[in-house]
């Protein structure tokens, strides 16, 4: 009886050590499971950019193998015009110091452009490659001073609450240094707004749902080169990701569902008295790895 007595603490402390080791085993289980559950807090991240490629479709139209493609594309013969070695370093570097000049310019002059420039850089930005070549992109180009407006006051009216509540202290701190806002005249001033929408999936001649591959890749390569060509023609824009506008510019501009706003480009001539951040680029080095 005194031997129980004097193990009895002993019990009691083991006892409670397996009821805390218990208890720690479940409330950790209990932590992972509500962490997978939880999404992260993203504020950068626009619900409306996501890629859509693993777009749920219907049932029916899951189990189909064939989505009504051509079974084979005819392969032609591939001519190119190949340069001397010195010519090909002399037009690489031409094409860099071109490319090097481009800035973000949010100063821009309601000086008209020619509308066939605006035609070629969008028919250059189409030679994009895309998944599957599904070519998932529409550029909604604006010139219509209304509409131009009602953009401007919906991407306003929604920055000026992603700079108060949804940015972060972060990441507005970091914005102050390149003395950006809410305020965007440009997009009353340039004389073209070009909207870029990432097709999420496509429609067959049956009216079913079509894949498309990689979608928002495709249509964020096309976009670059559509920057390239917007300097190349002398035309400078600043890009713009209007943190939940999408579906408001998607409604006024009258475009269907399957398509998602991925970037607005204000397009035109710098103002004469524009101004832009004095900032630099990272060196070959830094950027570039050799293996």
């Amino acid at each position: 009886m005194a031997l129980f007595s004097s193990l009895t603490p002993v019990f009691i402390a083991v006892i409670c050590v397996l009821i805390g080791v218990i208890l720690k085993k479940t409330n950790g289980e209990k932590e992972k499971r509500e962490t997978k559950s939880k999404p992260l807090s993203r504020p950068w991240v626009d619900e409306d950019l996501k890629d859509g490629t693993d777009h749920h479709l219907e049932e029916e139209e899951a189990e189909e193998e064939w989505q009504g493609l051509e079974e084979n594309v005819a392969h032609v013969p591939f001519f190119v015009e190949r340069y001397p070695e010195d010519e090909m370093i002399k037009r690489s570097k031409v094409f860099y110091e071109l490319l090097n000049k481009r800035r973000s310019v949010r100063f821009l002059s309601d000086e008209q452009v020619p509308r066939e420039v605006i035609d070629n850089v969008i028919r250059t930005a189409g030679t994009s490659p895309s998944g599957a070549h599904t070519e998932p992109w529409t550029f909604v180009v604006v010139q219509d001073p209304y509409l131009k407006h009602k953009i401007r006051e919906i991407v306003e009216e929604e920055e000026e609450i992603n700079y108060k509540k949804r940015m972060g202290d972060r990441w507005v701190n970091d914005l102050k240094r390149l003395r950006t806002n809410w305020i965007k005249e440009y997009l009353d001033t340039a004389p073209y707004l070009i909207l870029i929408f990432k097709q999420v999936y496509g429609r067959l001649p049956n009216g079913k749902k079509k894949t498309h591959y990689y979608n928002e890749i495709s249509v964020s390569i096309a976009c670059g080169i559509l920057l390239a060509a917007l300097q190349n023609a002398g035309l400078y824009t600043v890009t713009s990701t209007p943190l939940n506008c999408g579906p408001q510019l998607r409604v006024l501009l009258q475009r269907p569902a399957n398509e998602k706003l991925l970037l607005l480009l204000p397009v035109g001539y710098p103002k004469k008295d524009a101004t832009v951040p004095a900032l630099t680029r990272k060196p070959l080095e830094d950027i570039m790895v050799v293996m």
